[in-house]
């Protein structure tokens, strides 16, 4: 599958109805706020201790505040060997604006 780097939150929402993982890297006082339902939660600093965890026969779809975070940790997992990985760019700002209004801001 080669997929692009980055996907828009439409994408990325229909994705994820067909099965495949939101990884949140936010902090949990981020994820507190707010935050998608059904998203697995792994804060960016935690992702190298935790790479044996994450799928890798399923498509997964990064997420982070606006995107920046969340863009690293998609080059890094693909840096080491995650070829179903893009980053949801936008972030859960753009997802709370465009898919989930209900979702609080910040």
């Amino acid at each position: 599958m080669d997929l692009p780097l980055e996907t828009d939150v439409a994408t990325a929402a229909q994705q994820l109805r067909d099965g495949a993982l939101l990884l949140d890297v936010r902090e949990a006082f981020e994820v507190a706020t707010c935050a998608v339902a059904g998203s697995r939660h792994i804060p960016m600093r935690q992702i190298p201790e935790n790479l044996p965890s994450l799928p890798r026969d399923r498509l997964i779809l990064v997420l982070c505040h606006v995107g920046a975070r969340s863009l690293r940790v998609t080059q890094f997992l693909r840096s080491n060997g995650f070829a179903q990985v893009t980053n949801v760019a936008g972030g859960i700002d753009a997802w709370a604006e465009q898919i989930d209004p209900s979702l609080a801001r910040y």
